[in-house]
């Protein structure tokens, strides 16, 4: 059984991960904003622990495509316990020789990374280098991207154009000619490309910070 304390250890970790504060991971699942702020866990005066409910967590764990088992592993701390995926750096991501045609990883010259249980056939992670996606990603950190996974308007993704720039973005819209995606750095342009100049685009599902 998950303690008080780890039950919002669990909270706090996932916010992290996905690059939101607490108060915009509860806005994301369309929660109260301050449903998950430090003074919602105890009552005024401290003497009584208050528990977010089972509706709550639900929700925000659908809202950020993370399962029970993950989140888990995130509030008592073993999130280094997960299942190997393969992992190379951002700038390798646009040679060839790394992915297929559907975007999903192949070939040699791969290392591997343990992140929590992904059940997302394909999936592997990339290392981020340069500032371009500050202050969400920074240099050094690691996203799990999932070629299975839909993509939706608001997801954070990885997108590799036909002549191999590949980039890390926010979907904003996407039509049957064109993909508009949001910078996630606010120093660095947004971007509008078209389809038949897409590679592929794959959902990023984690991120360790």
């Amino acid at each position: 059984m998950l303690t008080h304390k780890q039950i919002w250890r669990g909270l706090d970790v996932m916010a992290k991960n996905v690059g939101l504060s607490a108060s915009a991971l509860a806005r994301k699942a369309g929660l109260d904003p301050t449903a998950f702020n430090p003074s919602k866990r105890y009552v005024a005066d401290g003497s009584r622990m208050r528990w977010p409910s089972t509706e709550s967590i639900a929700k925000v764990l659908d809202a950020v495509g993370v399962s029970f088992e993950e989140f888990a592993s995130m509030a008592t701390g073993s999130e280094n316990t997960g299942r190997p995926v393969p992992l190379i750096g951002m700038a390798q991501a646009g040679s060839g020789g790394f992915f297929d045609d559907a975007g999903y990883p192949t070939g040699t010259g791969w290392d591997e990374v343990r992140f929590p249980g992904f059940d997302s056939g394909g999936a592997y992670a990339l290392e981020i280098s340069g500032d371009s996606m500050v202050p969400v990603f920074r240099n050094g950190d690691r996203i799990v991207v999932a070629p299975a996974e839909s993509v939706r308007r608001g997801d954070r993704v990885v997108v590799r154009t036909c002549n191999g720039e590949v980039m890390a973005k926010e979907l904003r819209r996407m039509t049957e000619t064109r993909i508009e995606l949001a910078s996630l750095n606010p120093d660095y342009p947004d971007r509008t490309l078209d389809r038949r100049d897409v590679d592929w685009m794959a959902r990023i599902i984690w991120a360790s910070q």
